[in-house]
């Protein structure tokens, strides 16, 4: 199954949602007015795009429809379309061009960290690459067996210290490691505290230390996992994390569990931290290279 046929059955529940109460309000107008748009942002908002970014939606659509001289209805889903696809692209490519490149992933427990952990291995190793992973949310013992389990499952190497180990010296270790075996990408699993925001800051800015003295040069990102079905929870825990944690992309986990992939539109826009991977399903092949146009058209299409 390609990316798009994935995407379009991830993305099912929430284009029920969305596109169905979209379609239903255009067949109820004749005519494109003030109304329409009103109806269209209250929609958008019930879809999890969230209030500010669904009203920037409609003044773009308003602007559009205008300049475009739009009077049926039914073009209005073009432009919607079209409006989106805009808003997402741009900064989804990982940038992982260095030997090793690091990836650091962070999110709070539950969000499927671990798990995006080893499919990410997978997907790496399918094309060829060699990988070491470390276990650095040493505060779970779960967590290291899991990944443990991850590890043997793709063909990646592992690096894990003992549970409450420091999570510095693991990521230096793996690091130590990957320059010895000459490995393609680093991958460090994290803890992530919420909780207490002055320990997870404290410990992540000790590993960007670890990091910059022993691989001053390396293509870094720094992708924090949120899970889809929270919906306006998942943007606000992406706007702690940001703060605290300075990330680089988004994984989206769980899509295809939730009438809520709305919410992409809403990181996107409202936190200007762009989507990098998505999770539509429970296979290893199943965490996705992110598409702007496809998952529009997974999102708005029939």
């Amino acid at each position: 199954m390609g990316f798009f046929s994935k995407i379009a059955s991830g993305l099912k529940k929430t284009r029920d949602s969305i596109m169905g109460s979209v379609n239903s309000m255009l067949k109820s107008f004749t005519k494109i007015d003030e109304e329409l748009f009103e109806e269209l942002e209250e929609i958008l908002i019930m879809g999890d795009v969230g209030a500010a970014t669904s009203a920037r939606i409609c003044e773009q659509l308003r602007r559009r429809v205008k300049e475009e001289g739009v009077t049926d209805p039914d073009e209005v889903k073009r432009l919607l379309k079209e409006i989106a696809a805009e808003m997402l692209r741009g900064g989804q490519e990982l940038h992982v061009t260095t030997k090793p490149s690091i990836i650091l992933v962070i999110g709070v427990n539950g969000v499927g960290k671990t798990t995006t952990i080893g499919k990410m291995a997978a997907k790496f190793v399918g094309e060829g690459k060699k990988v070491v992973l470390g276990a650095a949310d040493t505060f779970r013992a779960a967590a290291i067996e899991q990944l443990d389990i991850w590890a043997k499952r793709s063909g990646a190497d592992i690096v894990k210290h003992a549970q409450d180990a420091d999570p510095a010296a693991v990521v230096f270790d793996a690091i130590a490691a990957a320059k010895a075996r000459q490995a393609d990408v680093v991958i460090c699993d994290t803890a992530g505290r919420l909780h207490n925001k002055s320990n997870l800051m404290n410990e992540l800015a000790k590993i960007s230390r670890v990091i910059e003295r022993e691989l001053p040069d390396a293509d870094r990102e720094v992708l924090l996992v949120l899970d889809a079905t929270t919906g306006q929870n998942a943007v606000n825990q992406a706007r702690e994390f940001k703060n605290a944690a300075g990330i680089t992309g988004i994984v989206l986990t769980k899509l295809d569990g939730t009438a809520r992939g709305g919410v992409v539109l809403a990181i996107r826009e409202d936190l200007q931290v762009p989507v990098k991977f998505v999770g539509v399903g429970e296979g290893v092949d199943d965490l996705q290279p992110f598409d702007p146009d496809e998952f529009v058209e997974g999102l708005f299409g029939e």
